[in-house]
């Protein structure tokens, strides 16, 4: 099965052959998720399906690189996908500013990605505890489809390393306001100097994406996997084409998160102009690094296509300075980009009429 390196082609192979398998995966954990005893488990499980659906649909398109395992590949990331759009909403809505409590939360991320792990009891510092084993559940699918992929023991080691890094930003980012920004600081300074020139906000950011994991996985399943191609996927995606995604999804929750009150990683940059250089800049550097990566053509795809899919969200075209900025951007990135994006506003289009 070849990969596709057109857009045209891309796209016919996503709405014929990964859309279809990822709502059918979705549509399985939203019965699950409505059959939760507890009110505000079942709410937030729900929610986070039902308002996120784009992110499984997104990491997904990574699974036509798995070829003959596509369905395997897409059943891991649709659950690991779920478990961290749950676990994002129960931290993000909750009443619990406790690190302990977000810390043990997102063990199961990383109890998902070690096949043979016991899941444990993973709300057990929080009022709210009966799911009905919704998340254990996800935990064993993340497991189980991990445990029928020829190649895991080689990749295991960056898969755990990528998922500590989302784990240890959603644990800082969610206690008390006053302590968020000297945590974050902190644990950006312990990790530095391993790091390319960036701020500690763009760290965090980088951090926070799972796209990484399921390019691990994807080539994981091939029969022509090699074991360079580990070190390879891990620097490719991480930072830059991580950081410039997250950076994205920050960038057009602007006046929502403030709004809310949320943390938002595109509030600390010196201003506007600062703001436009620094994603311009990780737009470079993500297309640069996918030049080391094996089927590059592909990567640059992706990656083009991702933004594209971003900034034709509505929240986008709701705020005047993004969309003046989004204009800049898709010039910058090119008619790739522009064609995922004139496909993503139809595709949403489409959504609401069904």
């Amino acid at each position: 099965m070849s990969v596709p390196v057109s857009p045209f082609s891309l796209m016919t192979k996503v709405y014929r052959d990964i859309f279809p398998l990822v709502h059918q995966e979705l549509d399985y954990w939203k019965g699950r998720a409505g059959s939760i005893p507890n009110e505000e488990l079942r709410n937030q499980a729900l929610a986070s399906i039902e308002h996120k659906t784009f992110h499984c649909e997104g990491g997904s398109i990574l699974s036509i690189l798995s070829q003959k395992m596509k369905r395997e590949t897409i059943r891991f990331t649709v659950a690991y996908q779920t478990i961290s759009d749950y676990l994002d909403n129960l931290c993000d809505r909750s009443t619990s500013l406790d690190p302990a409590d977000f810390e043990l939360l997102h063990q199961s991320m990383k109890d998902a990605l070690t096949v043979g792990a016991e899941p444990v009891q993973y709300y057990a510092l929080r009022e709210d505890q009966d799911d009905a084993g919704y998340l254990h559940d996800l935990v064993r699918t993340c497991q189980d489809s991990l445990a029928a992929i020829p190649h895991y023991q080689q990749i295991k080691r960056e898969l755990l390393e990528l998922c500590a890094y989302y784990c240890d930003l959603q644990i800082h980012k969610h206690v008390k306001k006053e302590e968020r920004e000297d945590r974050l600081k902190s644990w950006f300074e312990a990790h530095r100097s391993r790091l390319p020139e960036m701020d500690w906000y763009e760290f965090s950011a980088c951090s926070g994406s799972t796209l990484g994991i399921f390019c691990l996985v994807a080539y994981a399943s091939r029969p022509d996997f090699q074991s360079s191609y580990t070190e390879k996927i891990k620097c490719g995606y991480f930072p830059y084409i991580q950081g410039l995604h997250i950076l994205l999804d920050y960038f057009i929750d602007q006046e929502e998160d403030h709004e809310g009150g949320d943390l938002n990683f595109c509030f600390y940059y010196e201003d506007e102009e600062h703001l436009k250089e620094r994603l311009i800049h990780f737009l470079r550097k993500a297309d640069e690094h996918t030049n080391g990566l094996p089927h590059a053509g592909f990567h640059r795809l992706i990656n083009k296509g991702l933004i594209g899919v971003y900034l034709s969200d509505e929240k986008a075209r709701r705020q005047e300075r993004v969309q003046a900025f989004s204009k800049e951007f898709l010039g910058e990135a090119g008619w790739v980009t522009k064609f995922f994006f004139w496909n993503g506003k139809m595709y949403r289009k489409l959504k609401k009429v069904k």
